[in-house]
Order: C-alpha cells, then sequence, then structure tokens
C-alpha cells in the first residue's frame, strides 16, 4: 500500500485524538502485520468497500491508553476497567477516524462505503480481514499508552 493511502488514516487519527480527545498522538515507523490478532484491549474494525476497494480499517487500543483518552473525550475522571461506554466510544473513533481518511481518500478519487463498526474486546483475539492484501499497521504513542490504526484494502488501488 502506497504512502498516498496511509497518510489519510495517519492524518485522521491524528486529528479526531486531538480534537475531539484532547490527546497528542505520536504516529511510530509503519509496518506489515504479521498475524490476524487484535492490539489492544478494545478493538473497532470497520469495513470498507466499493468497486475499486475492499478491507477495512482496524483501530486497537491498550487498556491504559483507552480509558484515559475516553476520560479526555468525555471530559470526566478515567474509569477503572473497560465497560459498555468505554466499548461504545471505541465505536465512535473508529467511524470518525475511518471516515476523515474516507474523506481524504475521495480527494484522490477514492470513493467507498464504510460498514457498522464491530467490536472485539480483548487483546490477542484473532479477527478475519476483508481482503487478501498486505496489512499496515501504524503504531501511536500518546501519555497514556499505546494504540494502533491497521489498514488493510485490496484492489484497484494502483489504477487512478
Amino acid at each position: 500500500m502506497r504512502a498516498e493511502f496511509i497518510n489519510p488514516f495517519l492524518n485522521a487519527t491524528k486529528n479526531v485524538l486531538e480534537t475531539m480527545c484532547q490527546t497528542q498522538a505520536k504516529p511510530n515507523e509503519p509496518k506489515l502485520k504479521s498475524n490476524s490478532l487484535t492490539y489492544g484491549e478494545v478493538t473497532g474494525i470497520i469495513g470498507m468497500v466499493s468497486d475499486e476497494i475492499s478491507g477495512c480499517m482496524i483501530l486497537s487500543f491498550s487498556e491504559n491508553c483507552i480509558l484515559h483518552v475516553v476520560a479526555n473525550m468525555l471530559m470526566e475522571p478515567p474509569k477503572l476497567q473497560v465497560d459498555e461506554d468505554i466499548i461504545d466510544a471505541v465505536g465512535e473513533l473508529t467511524n470518525m477516524i475511518c471516515g476523515g481518511a474516507k474523506a481524504q481518500l475521495a480527494k484522490l478519487d477514492y470513493k467507498f462505503n464504510l460498514a457498522t463498526p464491530t467490536m472485539v474486546v480483548g487483546k490477542n483475539v484473532e479477527i478475519s480481514y476483508y481482503s487478501d492484501a498486505p496489512t499496515i499497521v501504524i503504531p501511536f504513542s500518546t501519555e497514556y499508552g499505546d494504540f494502533v490504526i491497521e489498514a488493510n484494502l485490496g484492489g484497484n488501488l494502483g489504477s487512478k
């Protein structure tokens, strides 16, 4: 996957975390994913499909990170453990980030529809991808811990 497809996810993630959650997110070196296991304790998976593109975006947080990110988002003290509110918040963040990436990709003439996010709770849970294409992982660091964005897009990405 070329940088023009990675950058929209990277930029949307930074924008959403900084504006909606008052959390500075520092991207680290992107890499290829070598397994199909979730990274963190709470993971949002959203499908993306069009005539040219099929795949998904995955947002996965370590527990400490998501507890503090949601606390900042809701302007309240951090919860002690993951609950339904935390899971719902990850679904909303998944929607916002993928929506932001979708808008940036549309400017490059790549258009696709988004599914409703699927939520997974638990670390190292095996998941299925919507495409056989390689999955790019963009790790992020915050003062509260780490999270990752994964982009798995296949299809006619190079034909434009």
